[in-house]
């Protein structure tokens, strides 16, 4: 009996090749400027470490619908993130001016959001490399020792924020 894959082979050459960094490594203790509720803010993940789990989450690019909606959904679910001690932090390749607005824009002030120079893009894998310039969606819980507990690496905004939720809560539990 013959197979066709043609459809599936189609589908795989036109999703972006996503890689990022794998569950059970050692984070890299990065540091960047961004905002906070359009306030300047310095992110040092080394310092919110200190206060339990961090859920940092990379995306392509700020005032874009799939990047607003993510966003959206991240401060939509704050209380059950500080609930679970974890913090939330977005990284992209946009400038501070960019982040600033979009902080209280988009993320309605929730979370702080901060710029992923292209020595953070390298260092978490999240380079996209066919659009460069821009980060891959890319979502990473790490746990307070500092090690990737989960990792979410696809384009749909959608998924991210209930999959991190999850594994913060259950870190929580531990």
């Amino acid at each position: 009996m013959r197979r066709t894959f043609g459809f599936s082979v189609l589908a795989l050459l036109a999703a972006p090749a996503l890689a990022a960094l794998p569950a059970g490594t050692e984070a890299p203790l990065i540091k960047a400027d961004g905002a906070f509720a359009g306030k300047p803010y310095a992110f040092d993940l080394k310092r919110e470490l200190r206060s339990g789990p961090v859920v940092l989450y990379f995306f392509p690019k700020a005032n874009t619908g799939g990047c607003d909606l993510e966003a959206h959904l991240f401060s939509e679910a704050m209380p059950q993130f500080k609930a679970a001690h974890a913090r939330v932090i977005g990284m992209s390749a946009d400038d501070n001016g960019t982040l600033t607005t979009f902080s209280t824009a988009k993320c309605a002030g929730a979370f702080p959001v901060a710029t992923a120079t292209p020595e953070i893009r390298r260092a978490f894998d999240v380079d996209w490399k066919e659009h460069p310039g821009l980060t891959t969606r890319t979502t990473y819980v790490i746990e307070k020792g500092g090690i990737i507990v989960l990792v979410q690496d696809n384009l749909d905004p959608t998924q991210h924020v209930a999959k991190a939720l999850a594994v913060a809560e259950g870190l929580k539990r531990k």
